[in-house]
């Protein structure tokens, strides 16, 4: 079952490719993650209270982990697999090299600033056009549009020159810290190089460990009860239905599960670098109590967010100013809104929802912008209780729709919910299962049809232990009917076995029958 950005907002735990050797573990995603990382905790734990936790051991943890994560094969081509971990050491180098070169050229200004750019592009661009070119071909890593941002913005504050060349392992560690390497928060280096090789005090660690504990808890909370739950009583359930009544049921129940999913991963991320030290900054403030669009963005993926102000929305705005590019003086804004968020489309992924995601959000900015400047001058939308609730419930609508889009389920077909099989269709028998996911307790019925001829109606309530076993709910699910006379005529039928009510067939049918 395919819920984009299912696991995180980047389209990158879905897109993930699968491997040719075993299947690494994904950051946060199961309880096995959590296992591996007691490994990194305890000793992280202990150090941390004789104040040994240094920047020294979480380069140790950094490394360690990234083996663990990245030690997958990938098919560069279908008969050239390599390690995960082989691509990231390519990438890191690749990287270093363009900061480095871009540091120490003559001018930080035209030309040389764009060439950065685009060389740090250069990787991601290809993770995502080359399985489009080469279907069978992989490339990239989970993490790579993360990390390139991170990249991006050591060569933006190198050209603003409000930074020098980092070290090294700075410059390493604040692309690969493994805490946030896959799901961000995106940090910044400024912030980050700041905080990751200071000495804490025991009493410095306490504190961060409280703040550590908190977000786990929270997290644990989010996407394991909450989520978990959405997915499976709500989600799950409105994705199966073609109506226009679960499309907007899907709407809301892939909004909250989409929040609460994504937020619980940032909360474990941001807890694990507390316990390193570093204090990632947050990634959710209450978004669906947004009062319009522009605060909403100001609350959904904040880092993310302020990136794209930052370094593409403000830096526009900026040049159109000094430049005079435009005669309106609403033009520059409005066009700003379509470029940095276009960018955002498209760095979520190459798919047509996630481009036209990003011109709805952009849409919705420039539309709000022209109302708030028009508002100030009429004052027709007034400050106060009702109209903030009603400002909030207004938003929220539209915020769930672009949700909507993102999740690229608009003109999709029905997600099937149910496991089924025909084991048997004999002559003078007709054998197999059929189970419900959404009501795992209720027999279903079955009917069977000679080609399109009604037959039958019959009920798969027989209980089979393998079933019962294997998780199907009581176990109640098997049928186990004695062949019509209708079928043994000594000619070939094409029999259907189909879901009561609907044309949905059950696995392995149509079958053919045909008695000596």
């Amino acid at each position: 079952m395919r819920f984009s950005r299912c696991f995180s907002a980047d389209g990158e735990w879905q897109s993930r490719p699968s491997p040719a050797g075993r299947v690494a573990v994904i950051p946060y995603a199961d309880f096995t993650y959590f296992g591996l990382l007691l490994y990194a905790a305890v000793p992280t734990l202990i150090l941390g209270l004789f104040g040994k936790a240094g920047w020294r051991w979480a380069t140790l943890v950094t490394a360690g982990m990234l083996i663990v994560q990245y030690h997958a094969l990938l098919n560069i081509r279908p008969d050239f697999p390599v390690r995960e971990i082989w691509i990231v050491v390519g990438f890191a180098v690749w990287q270093w090299a363009t900061v480095c070169v871009f540091a120490k050229s003559g001018t930080r200004v035209g030309w040389p600033f764009y060439a950065a750019i685009a060389a740090s592009l250069l990787p991601l661009a290809a993770s995502k056009f080359f399985p489009v070119m080469s279907p069978r071909s992989q490339f990239g890593f989970l993490g790579i549009s993360y990390i390139t941002f991170r990249a991006l913005d050591v060569v933006i504050c190198l050209r603003d020159n409000v930074i020098a060349l980092p070290g090294t392992l700075d410059f390493l560690m604040f692309l690969f810290f493994f805490p946030t390497i896959s799901a961000g928060p995106i940090d910044r280096y400024q912030r980050f190089a700041g905080e990751w090789k200071k000495r804490r005090t025991g009493a410095e660690f306490l504190a961060d460990l409280d703040g550590a504990v908190h977000r786990i808890f929270r997290g644990f909370f989010y996407k394991f009860i909450l989520a978990a739950l959405i997915k499976q009583y709500w989600l799950e359930r409105a994705a199966s239905s073609g109506s226009l009544r679960a499309l907007v049921n899907y709407m809301y129940a892939y909004s909250f599960y989409l929040f609460f999913d994504f937020a619980g991963y940032s909360a474990f991320a941001i807890a694990l670098s507390y316990l390193f030290g570093v204090h990632t900054p947050e990634n959710f403030n209450r978004p669906f109590l947004a009062r319009n669009i522009r605060d909403f963005w100001n609350r959904w993926h904040i880092t993310l967010s302020f990136w794209f102000r930052d370094h593409v929305y403000m830096r526009f705005l900026y040049a159109a100013m000094r430049g005079k590019w435009f005669a309106h003086k609403e033009a520059a804004p409005i066009l700003g809104y379509f470029l940095a968020f276009g960018l955002m489309g498209l760095w979520h992924g190459l798919e047509p929802h996630y481009i036209v995601y990003g011109f709805y959000q952009a849409a919705l900015l420039s539309v709000f912008h022209i109302f708030s400047r028009w508002n100030k001058g009429h004052r027709y939308w007034r400050d106060g209780l009702v109209s903030r609730a009603l400002a909030v419930v207004i938003t929220f609508q539209f915020v769930c729709f672009g949700l909507l889009i993102f999740s690229g389920r608009i003109g999709a077909a029905p997600l099937p919910h149910h496991a089924s099989d025909i084991e048997g269709a004999y002559c003078y028998e007709i054998y197999g299962w059929i189970w419900d996911k959404h009501r795992p307790d209720v027999p279903v019925d079955v009917e069977l049809l000679d080609d399109d001829k009604y037959l039958m109606k019959f009920p798969a309530n027989q209980f089979r232990q393998d079933l019962a076993d294997a998780g199907y709910g009581n176990g109640r699910h098997g049928f186990h009917i004695v062949t019509p006379l209708q079928l043994r005529d000594h000619r070939s039928h094409v029999i259907h076995l189909r879901i009561a009510g609907t044309k949905q067939e059950l696995t392995h049918s149509p079958r053919v029958i045909r008695c000596p």
